[in-house]
């Protein structure tokens, strides 16, 4: 297998975006189908009436499973042709082992992050428990009685990390799934070392690439998606927009950052 220096890689995000914008055309046409079709059996329970709603979701996580498999292999290839070879099917609908990695690779960084979660929430707890702060100002909203400024400002410091820790862990196991549709296994806290020293270019990159979810999200806020239409709406936006932006930036970051390769492809 080839390395490149892992230390002196670094994400350039203008390229990475540059990229990501070049190829989504290529991904929309290579999984148009199964994005289309994701978006149609999603909110199909506003035609069929709340009873088709269990099958329909059913479906649809097959769908975006296909859909997924499709744009990362479209994301991590140069073209359509090398993303066939990959096992892309007409229209973005393929089920193999490939998605079976990723639902695999999905579950194990679910699990990594729970665990640290947890145990963050454990910590967090046991520090503001010996903090010994003064609940009845907490529930008085009178935050100047409630203890010593330097006591707060210690568990600010510690409310803090423990929200910024597991962001850097999601962020440096984001890369998970291209990395095992590039490497053709299971690739799940390896992960991490493919984003090494990329973390804010990455954390970055997902923040413009998720403008369409954060949109919605503001929009959502302000009762302007509401009914059938805002149903409709957010469903396209975020299966026919917001996949595949995340994926196609994720492809591109891993294509620049990716540093092993196998001297025998993987089956």
């Amino acid at each position: 297998m080839s390395h490149k220096d892992v230390h002196g890689r670094r994400l350039n995000l203008r390229v990475a975006l540059a990229a990501t914008a070049a190829a989504m055309p290529r991904l929309w046409i290579g999984a148009g189908g199964v994005l289309t079709l994701a978006v149609i059996i999603g909110a199909s329970p506003l035609l069929l009436g709340a009873w088709s709603a269990p099958w329909a979701a059913g479906v649809a996580g097959i769908l975006l499973l296909m859909a997924t498999g499709a744009l990362a292999r479209l994301a991590t290839t140069s073209d359509t042709a090398e993303a066939r070879a990959l096992g892309l099917g007409p229209s973005g609908f393929q089920i193999g082992w490939p998605e079976l990695r990723l639902v695999g690779a999905a579950l194990l960084s679910l699990i990594f992050l729970t665990m640290i979660v947890a145990l963050l929430a454990l910590v967090v707890l046991a520090i503001f428990g010996v903090a010994e702060l003064d609940v009845a100002a907490i529930q008085a909203r009178d935050w100047s009685a409630v203890g010593a400024p330097w006591k707060l400002g210690i568990l600010a410091i510690v409310a803090v990390g423990a929200v910024m820790i597991p962001l850097l862990l999601a962020v440096r196991l984001s890369l998970f799934v291209p990395a095992t549709l590039g490497r053709r296994q299971m690739v799940s806290l390896n992960s991490m070392g493919i984003a090494y020293g990329s973390f804010w270019q990455i954390l970055g990159g997902l923040i413009v690439t998720g403008l369409p979810a954060i949109g919605l999200g503001l929009a959502g806020a302000m009762a302007a998606l509401a009914g059938a239409t805002g149903t409709i709406v957010t469903w396209i936006v975020l299966i026919g927009l917001q996949l595949p932006l995340t994926l196609g930036f994720l492809g591109a970051a891993y294509r620049r950052l990716e540093y092993w390769s196998p001297d025998v492809p993987l089956k």
